[in-house]
């Protein structure tokens, strides 16, 4: 599982081996709810972000840093990564991932591409057909994370290029559109950067995260504490969620919101803390854990990295009711963060098919596998 460094210098290679060695991380740390069990399903999964999961079972996983793309499997059903296999590098920012009807997507920040028949060929991967090749290529929050939805159309976000500013579309959006790349419309606008979506199991309606920007005043107290990132509701298209013109739903932004008001833009459905850095979200479908977590949300929060005291690093629960709105939400998964460092930041959580969850980390290399047990929690 080590093989990923094997290019590296040899320096490099004892650090990475030391740190990212599964026995080395230390996940007694990480504090779960009664009856839950974390452990390493793959290491040395280089900058892990997006993650895609095919009917085969091979996981694939995107790369933000890293530029490449790599297959997880799972050869012998123990439920753990017996091999990481690069199948695209050279990439820029390659960190969303989308799997269809047999092919893998992948978003490279100007660019879709797509790789066909790709569980068959991980070993000598096609090369990609473009969907896409005219978004555009500021790479300031112009990584990505992409998927399908139930409409059969691939959702994209475009990022604002910035930390505050006014920008025409793309920026600032999510996009949609057909699988060959047509008929490319903006379904949300007023995202600032979304790194998560996901559709709610039984409403089929879209509920994205969206990272609250920065530096807001000159007082750090105030910087602080302002504004929240967000959880937002999208059941169709044409809404606008505020930014630039305002945050988290009732602040208005200094420089872009004078004329404005609350009033013109859709609110938040949850806030989620200041600089929490929320990314990949996830409906909860399987049967494995109590009957209480069935279709409510998992997001990963990355983390803050300009507060002065460290927030996130975490998995939150949002609890949604019978009709599938948001109502609160609790941490689920936390000790990533121990005081004001931090040995690993979640990025993405995908269900797997017995009902575990797997939650990727960027800073650790790793894919995490979280389980649940009747036993445990006696």
């Amino acid at each position: 599982m080590r093989k990923a460094f094997l290019l590296a210098p040899a320096v490099f290679l004892f650090v990475a081996a030391y740190i990212f060695w599964p026995d080395d991380l230390p996940l007694d740390k990480i504090r779960l709810p009664e009856g839950f069990t974390i452990e390493v399903y793959a290491d040395s999964v280089p900058d892990a972000r997006q993650m895609a999961l095919s009917p085969s079972g091979v996981l694939y996983v995107g790369s933000r840093r890293d530029g490449t793309v790599h297959a997880v499997v799972d050869s012998d059903g123990d439920m753990k990564g017996d091999e990481v296999i690069v199948i695209a590098e050279d990439l820029v920012m390659p960190s969303g991932l989308a799997y269809r009807e047999g092919s893998l997507y992948v978003a490279a920040v100007s660019r879709i591409l797509r790789y066909d028949d790709i569980d068959s060929h991980l070993q000598d991967p096609p090369e990609p057909v473009v969907i896409v090749d005219d978004l555009p290529t500021e790479r300031h929050h112009g990584w990505k994370f992409i998927d399908f939805g139930p409409d059969g159309k691939l959702y994209v976000p475009v990022g604002a290029p910035c930390n505050v500013c006014e920008r025409p579309d793309p920026f600032a959006t999510v996009l949609r559109m057909n699988a060959d790349g047509s008929e490319r419309e903006v379904y949300a606008r007023g995202i600032r950067n979304s790194v998560g979506f996901a559709w709610h199991p039984t409403t089929g309606e879209l509920w994205i995260t969206d990272n609250g920007s920065d530096n807001i005043s000159e007082d750090p107290a105030i910087t602080d504490d302002l504004p929240s990132c967000e959880l937002n509701h999208a059941p169709e298209p044409g809404m606008h969620f505020g930014y630039p013109y305002y945050h988290q739903g009732d602040t208005p932004d200094p420089e872009f919101g004078e004329g404005r008001t609350a009033d013109e833009f859709t609110l938040p459905a949850i806030l989620l803390g200041p600089h929490v850095a929320p990314l990949g979200i996830d409906f909860y479908t399987g049967t494995m854990f109590p009957e209480s977590y069935r279709n409510q949300a998992f997001i990963a929060e990355h983390g803050s990295w300009n507060r002065r005291e460290k927030i996130g690093y975490r998995v939150k629960l949002v609890h949604f009711d019978e009709d599938g709105l948001a109502t609160g939400q609790e941490v689920f998964a936390e000790g990533w963060l121990e005081g004001d460092t931090n040995w690993g930041r979640p990025v993405d959580v995908e269900t797997l098919p017995d009902g575990s969850i797997l939650i990727s980390d960027d800073q650790a290399n790793a894919i995490y596998r979280v389980t649940y047990s009747e036993e445990e929690g006696e």
